[in-house]
C-alpha cells in the first residue's frame, strides 16, 4: 500500500474513532459508537499491515490468530461484574507495549542525529515511564477490584515523599540517559516506574476505583500516543491523545461528583485521612427487616418509586428481575424511575451498561443530579446492592472519611427499602446510617432471588 493510501486510511480511521467517543457519550448511541470504534480499528489495522514498511507476515499472524482467539474466548467467558477486572488488565497490556516499544525502538538502529535524535530519546524515556506505571497500577487495580489485594489504602510512612522521591530518581535518570550513558538507566527507570504504579495505586482506597481506572485508562492513552512517536505512527498517536484526553476527562468529570480533587484521590483516597465515622453517628436507630410480601404491598401502593441500582446487584446479576420489576410496576401506572451515581459499581457507567443489558428504557435511567431533587415527593426507594453512594454520613458527619462526597439523597423518601445480604458497610469500609434511619426497612437476602420474588408476587396480583 503506497505512503498516500496508507495516510487517507488513517484519517478515515481517526474520524471512526472520534464518531465512536461521540457515540459512546449517550446511551441511545452507545451501540453505532461500538459499531464506529470497531471499524475504526479494522480499518487502521488493515492500513498498518499493508503498508510498505511493514514485512514478516508469518511472524505478524503467528502473534495475531492466537492473541485474537484468546481474546474472543475471554471476551466471552467474562461476566458483566468482572468487566471493570478486565478493563484494567487490558490497560496493562497496553501499558507493557509502551516500555517493550520503547526499548526495542531504543535498541534498533537509527538513523537520526543532533536535535531529531535527542527528541527521539526524549519520545522513548517518557513513553516507557508511562508504560511502567500504567502496567503494574493497572496490575494491582485488577487485584483490588478482583479481591486478592485489600481494597484498603496501603499506608506507608512517609509515602509522599517516596514518591517523590522515585519521581526524582527517574528524572536523574533521564538527565543520564540523554546524555549517551546508553540501556542502563533506561531499564533501571524502568524498574522505579513499576514500583511508583504499585505505590501509587496501592495507596488509593476501594472506594475511589472507578477514577483510578478512568485514570490508569487515561495513562494508557498516552503511553499508545508515546509509542506512536516513537514509530512515527500518526494515527496511533491520534488514538492514544484521543483516549488519553477522554480518561482524563472521565477522571475529572467522577472526582468532581465525588467532591474530591484528582491530586487526593492520586494521594490517597478515601480512608486515607481522616476517622471512621464515630459509633454513635453510625448506629442511631434500629433496623428493621421487611418482608417480600410487605415490599410488594409497599411496591403496588405507591404513585412513584426510584430504584438505585449498586455493585450488589451486578454481583447478583439481578438486573433482568429489576427490568421485569419495573414493567410490571409501570403496567399498573406506578412512575418508576432509576437514580445512577457517577461512580455506582467498579467501572463508569457500570450500572448504566447492566440495566441497557436488562432493556430497561433509556429516558427512565436518570443521573444523580437530575433525580435528587425527587426523593421528597417519592413514595418507596427501593436501594439495591447500593452503599457508599446512598450514605448519608457523607452529609451529616463531617468525620466521615466520604464527607462532603455528594450522594442520592434516599432517606428523604417516604419509604426506603434496601436490598442486601447484611448490615456489612460497603468498599469504602464507612458504616452507612442509613440502615437506622425510621423510615429504612432492609430486604435481607441475594438480590436476585429476592427480586425474582416480587416478579413473581406482582405478576399473581395482576392475575387475580
Amino acid at each position: 500500500m503506497s505512503e498516500s493510501i496508507s495516510t487517507v486510511a488513517y484519517i478515515a480511521a481517526s474520524a471512526l474513532f472520534i464518531l465512536s467517543l461521540g457515540g459512546l457519550s449517550n446511551q441511545e448511541s452507545s451501540q453505532k459508537g461500538n459499531l464506529f470504534g470497531i471499524l475504526g480499528m479494522l480499518v487502521a489495522f488493515v492500513a498498518t499491515a499493508l503498508r510498505n514498511d511493514v514485512s514478516g507476515y508469518g511472524v505478524l499472524a503467528a502473534a495475531i490468530v492466537p492473541g485474537a482467539m484468546i481474546g474472543a474466548i475471554l471476551a466471552a467467558r467474562v461476566a458483566m461484574t468482572e468487566m471493570p477486572e478486565l478493563v484494567a488488565m487490558l490497560h496493562s497490556f497496553v501499558g507493557m507495549a509502551a516500555v517493550l516499544v520503547g526499548i526495542g525502538n531504543y535498541l534498533s538502529p537509527q538513523s537520526l542525529t543532533g536535535v531529531e535524535a535527542t527528541i527521539h530519546e526524549i519520545e522513548i524515556f517518557i513513553g516507557v515511564f508511562i508504560g511502567a506505571i500504567t502496567f503494574t497500577g493497572s496490575i494491582v487495580a485488577f487485584g483490588k477490584l478482583r479481591g486478592l489485594l485489600s481494597s484498603k489504602p496501603l499506608m506507608l510512612p512517609a509515602r509522599h515523599f517516596l514518591n517523590l522521591a522515585m519521581l526524582g530518581a527517574c528524572a536523574w535518570l533521564g538527565f543520564q540517559f540523554m546524555n549517551g550513558t546508553g540501556l542502563q538507566p533506561l531499564l533501571v527507570m524502568t524498574a522505579i516506574a513499576a514500583l511508583l504504579g504499585i505505590h501509587l495505586v496501592m495507596g488509593i482506597g476501594g472506594a475511589d476505583m472507578p477514577v483510578v481506572i478512568s485514570m490508569l485508562n487515561s495513562y494508557s492513552g498516552w503511553a499508545a500516543a508515546a509509542a506512536g512517536f516513537m514509530l512515527s505512527n500518526d494515527l496511533l498517536i491520534i488514538t492514544g491523545a484521543l483516549v488519553g484526553s477522554s480518561g482524563a476527562i472521565l477522571s475529572y468529570i467522577m472526582c468532581k461528583a465525588m467532591n474530591r480533587s484528582f491530586i487526593s484521590v492520586i494521594l490517597g483516597g478515601f480512608g486515607a485521612t481522616g476517622s471512621s465515622a464515630t459509633k454513635s453517628s453510625e448506629l442511631v436507630g434500629e433496623a428493621k427487616s421487611i418482608t417480600v410480601e410487605s415490599t410488594v404491598e409497599l411496591l403496588e401502593n405507591a404513585k412513584s418509586v426510584i430504584i438505585v441500582p449498586g455493585y450488589g446487584m451486578a454481583v447478583a446479576q439481578a438486573q433482568h428481575p429489576i427490568a421485569e420489576i419495573t414493567k410490571e410496576l409501570r403496567d399498573q401506572g406506578i412512575q418508576v424511575r432509576f437514580g445512577i451515581h457517577p461512580v455506582a459499581g467498579r467501572l463508569p457507567g457500570h450500572m448504566n451498561v447492566l440495566l441497557a443489558e436488562a432493556n430497561v428504557p433509556y429516558d427512565i435511567v436518570l443521573e444523580m443530579d437530575e433525580i435528587n431533587e425527587d426523593f421528597p415527593e417519592t413514595d418507596v426507594v427501593l436501594v439495591i446492592g447500593a452503599n457508599d453512594t446512598v450514605n448519608p454520613s457523607a452529609m451529616e458527619d463531617p468525620s466521615s472519611p466520604i464527607a462532603g462526597m455528594p450522594v442520592l439523597e434516599v432517606w428523604k423518601a417516604k419509604t426506603v427499602i434496601v436490598m442486601k445480604r447484611s448490615m456489612a458497610s460497603g468498599y469504602a469500609g464507612v458504616e452507612n446510617p442509613l440502615f437506622y434511619k425510621d423510615n429504612a426497612q432492609m430486604l435481607f437476602g441475594d438480590a436476585r432471588k429476592n427480586a425474582d420474588a416480587i416478579v413473581g408476587q406482582l405478576s399473581a396480583a395482576i392475575a387475580r
